[in-house]
């Protein structure tokens, strides 16, 4: 197997395991296992499990790095904020993995260097699509409409429905607190 896939694999395996039975609580020995591989095969890849995380973070987190820079390059209109929001629910959608692993592993991740950057991030984006003079109902509605995206993405996979169906609604109501927010300015 190439070592990209190798790789890849031991990232899509590790982010199961660490999600199912947290982080904390998973050896690289126990990875190593459900790939079938010695630890040094495994090791040669990943030296902690705070490589693989960093290693599924960056991969997963590009998109959303992408979107900020092509943010940064926009105008701030209506459109652009409305096209932010976009492109980061597809971002949510694509990494949902990783932001289950962060959801149910707060306290850890709170601890490693992943947790400092997206928080970066987040606020990077929450910039983009909120001025600085509006209104503070305004300024809400805007990190709201951010919000809505994580909770409707997370939360919403367990409740009765078609997935997309519930997508396209929680996209809808981000979209919607975002032209309300753009009303006010």
């Amino acid at each position: 197997m190439a070592r990209g896939n190798t790789r890849q694999r031991i990232q899509d395996v590790a982010l199961e395991l660490f999600a199912e039975q947290g982080y904390e609580k998973t050896s690289l020995r126990e990875i190593a296992e459900h790939l079938d591989v010695t630890k040094a095969a495994l090791y040669y890849h990943f030296k902690t499990k705070e490589d693989i995380i960093i290693g599924i973070f960056q991969d997963l987190a590009r998109p959303i790095d992408e979107l900020v820079a092509w943010a940064a390059e926009q105008p701030r209109t209506l459109e652009t904020k409305r096209e932010i929001l976009r492109r980061y629910h597809k971002a949510l959608l694509a990494a949902a993995p990783l932001f289950r692993f962060m959801h149910e592993n707060q306290a850890t991740v709170r601890d490693l260097s992943i947790g400092l950057t997206f928080k970066e991030r987040f606020i990077a984006l929450n910039e983009f699509v909120q001025e600085p003079e509006a209104p503070m109902k305004d300024k809400v509605r805007a990190v709201s409409a951010i919000f809505t995206l994580h909770a409707g993405t997370f939360f919403m996979e367990n409740a009765e429905g078609d997935p997309e169906e519930k997508r396209e609604a929680v996209l809808e109501v981000a979209l919607d607190l975002i032209d309300q927010a753009h009303k006010g300015q």
